[in-house]
């Protein structure tokens, strides 16, 4: 088993990600190789801020690292909101204060079609490699399941019933914007 550096503080990705790796590579945290640090988040667009955070892991460790970065996109919107997703609501709000302006922002609107896009971005040796998923859905009027984090109970996967919020691990791993992307990176490392 390879050990690969997850670039983030959050450790409901961190969680996530390893369920969708298995056993497969050990996922190490930054608190795993005693870093302490926030990692600038300043670019435009969710591949740029992926590929600035493991830039910057990577230059600290030197290690075979990967960041992610994640936007919720809705139609109604114009996009928003996209690579602010999670500080929609302002800076250090909840994932609650988001959901909520969003809920608000849609209230009377019928096109609720959103997708979740995911960028990783992995260095390994050196090179740099970008891993994308997508998935499409709707935003639900109201919340919906205990489960997940960030926009999870209310984003509908498109051809499912559940919300994220609501679907066990093993599914939303299967079918998520993140378990497209890490499966990419997956099979890219053991080609």
């Amino acid at each position: 088993m390879s050990d690969l550096l997850f670039a983030t503080n959050n450790s409901h990705k961190l969680r996530e990600i390893q369920e969708i790796i298995g056993n497969e590579f050990r996922i190490l945290s930054l608190k795993d190789v005693k870093l302490d640090i926030d990692i600038p988040e300043t670019q435009e667009t969710i591949e740029g801020n992926a590929v600035q955070k493991v830039r910057f892991v990577y230059e600290l460790t030197g290690l075979n690292c990967f960041a992610d970065d994640t936007g919720l996109e809705i139609d109604a919107l114009n996009g928003r909101p996209g690579v602010y997703s999670a500080r929609y609501a302002g800076e250090g709000c909840s994932f609650d204060d988001n959901i909520n302006k969003i809920l608000r922002e849609l209230t009377g609107v019928e096109n609720r079609k959103a997708c979740f896009r995911c960028a990783i971005c992995l260095i390994t040796d050196g090179e740099e490699h970008i891993f994308q998923g997508r998935v499409n859905g709707v935003i639900t009027t109201e919340r919906k399941g205990t489960d997940g984090f960030g926009y999870d109970p209310v984003f509908l996967p498109d051809g499912h019933r559940q919300t994220f919020a609501m679907m066990p691990a093993y599914l939303k791993n299967g079918i998520s914007h993140r378990g497209r992307a890490v499966e990419k990176m997956v099979k890219w490392l053991t080609c």
